[in-house]
């Protein structure tokens, strides 16, 4: 799960390797790129929403 966070993060950020892609996509485990997605996007809005809270203050 850990390898999945790691790839889905950096399509976030958009500098996964060719070669890295390529290899998550061999893999044949969408479900855990998928809960891996959803769980870095969840914590993404909680960030956001906190840090919105905060400067709001």
């Amino acid at each position: 799960m850990w390898q999945a966070i790691k790839s889905v993060l950096a399509a976030f950020l958009g500098v996964q390797k060719d070669a890295r892609r390529r290899e998550d996509f061999a893999s044949n485990r969408p479900g855990t790129f998928i809960a891996a997605g959803l769980l870095v996007g969840v914590v993404f809005v909680v960030l956001v929403a906190l840090v919105a809270v905060l400067a709001a203050r």
